[in-house]
């Protein structure tokens, strides 16, 4: 599995996400790409009024910010 974490510069709620990301534990690490939207302008009408967001590479599945540290482990599990 592999992680997007769509994010823009200047976002204090995607700095919040990112820390839980970091901080939380996990069996094996996980790749995380950061992208951010402001590259983009579909990207920015996507997830504009969304982010932070992360996606599963292999699911598709998406998780809006705001989560918590349990909602993360859930949304990482197999």
């Amino acid at each position: 599995m592999e992680l997007v974490f769509y994010t823009t510069s200047q976002c204090h709620l995607c700095e919040l996400a990112e820390a839980l990301l970091v901080s939380t534990p996990m069996q094996e690490p996980i790749p995380v790409d950061a992208i951010d939207i402001a590259q983009s302008t579909e990207l920015v009408e996507r997830y504009g009024t969304r982010i932070p967001v992360l996606r599963r590479n292999d699911t598709g599945a998406e998780l809006d910010w705001p989560f918590d540290r349990d909602q993360l482990l859930d949304f990482l599990q197999p």
